[in-house]
């Protein structure tokens, strides 16, 4: 059975699967070229002998509603698990953080989250996380990411994460959101061998299907991943204690220090290892520029496309 390789996209707006793996698989063969894997880069550029599937999932927090920032309706533990999300993402900012400014702006966000007095249900909760992505995107490497153009459209997208892990929004067969994502995600990865190359959010849904996954894996990436979040994934994640799935021979876990999104790579402390032994190994990726948290700026990198050139390799025979 021929090698499939799937990119499981993250957090964001609806996409068209057929745009986003064309982007995808063209800045992998840069990073292929990169990498010294020049022949590797025209057969998927060209579509040959490179068996690509894009696995898209993002239609499902949107059903029978036009996509917008803040479109996604919210409950209390929803925007709970929102807010915790974004505290996390400040304390660890805060951890590393020398320059005063910065701290300054990192803990007035902190203060925007943890105001005086309980929370007065979801609305209090959401206008919490926005008064506090305001104050995030103005900060320095934050700002110059320019992924989102305002924080309505940040929190929107983070509100992806707290839906998914909140495990809710039962459909009419009793399905629920996490449930039915993950569906598309094992459908995408057919019957194996699969590299799975998963992005933000994809990153955790990836990990939750390859558990329920048979075939082999020899290749897991995952880039710009929140699954290390201690406060608010790790002890989400399904299931638990959280582990390498035991399809995966090799696990990789690549992060970009201004990507706001991604937690820090604690990920071999924090999870378990499956029956061969195999822990994720991260490495950090440098990012100058706008858009750090897209998957393309990560997949057009050497250190990230060579591994799965080699992998490929290793199952594609030459012409």
């Amino acid at each position: 059975m021929s090698l499939r390789l799937v990119f499981v996209h993250g957090i964001g707006a609806a996409r068209r699967a057929d745009e986003e793996c064309a982007r995808w698989s063209a800045a992998l063969a840069e990073g292929f070229r990169r990498s010294g894997h020049s022949d590797l880069a025209d057969r998927l550029a060209g579509g040959r002998q490179v068996d690509v599937h894009f696995c898209h999932y993002g239609d499902l927090f949107t059903p029978g509603q036009a996509q917008g920032a803040g479109a996604a309706p919210l409950g209390a533990g929803e925007a709970q698990i929102l807010v915790e999300l974004l505290t996390e993402t400040v304390e660890e900012h805060l951890a590393e953080v020398s320059q005063e400014q910065v701290r300054a702006q990192l803990l007035a966000a902190r203060a925007q989250l943890r105001p005086p007095g309980p929370a007065q249900g979801a609305g209090d909760l959401l206008r919490r996380a926005i008064n506090a992505a305001t104050t995030l995107l103005g900060i320095g490497p934050l700002r110059r990411s320019g992924q989102w153009v305002s924080a309505k459209f940040l929190v929107g997208d983070l509100a992806q994460v707290a839906r998914y892990l909140a495990r809710g929004e039962h459909d009419a067969s009793g399905a629920t959101l996490d449930v039915r994502i993950r569906a598309r995600v094992r459908a995408a990865f057919g019957d194996g061998p699969v590299i799975a190359v998963t992005h933000s959010l994809g990153t955790v849904v990836g990990l939750e299907a390859l558990h329920e996954y048979t075939g082999e894996v020899p290749l897991l990436v995952t880039l710009g991943s929140p699954i290390a979040m201690r406060t608010v994934v790790l002890p989400r994640l399904v299931p638990q204690p959280p582990r390498t799935p035991r399809a995966v021979r090799r696990w990789l876990n690549f992060w970009d220090r201004d990507d706001v999104v991604v937690s820090r790579p604690r990920l071999a402390e924090d999870l378990k290892p499956n029956e061969t032994g195999v822990l994720p190994q991260s490495a950090r990726i440098d990012s100058d520029g706008l858009w750090v948290h897209t998957a393309t700026k990560y997949l057009s990198k050497a250190d990230v496309a060579g591994p799965i050139a080699e992998t490929l390799r290793r199952h594609v025979s030459a012409r």
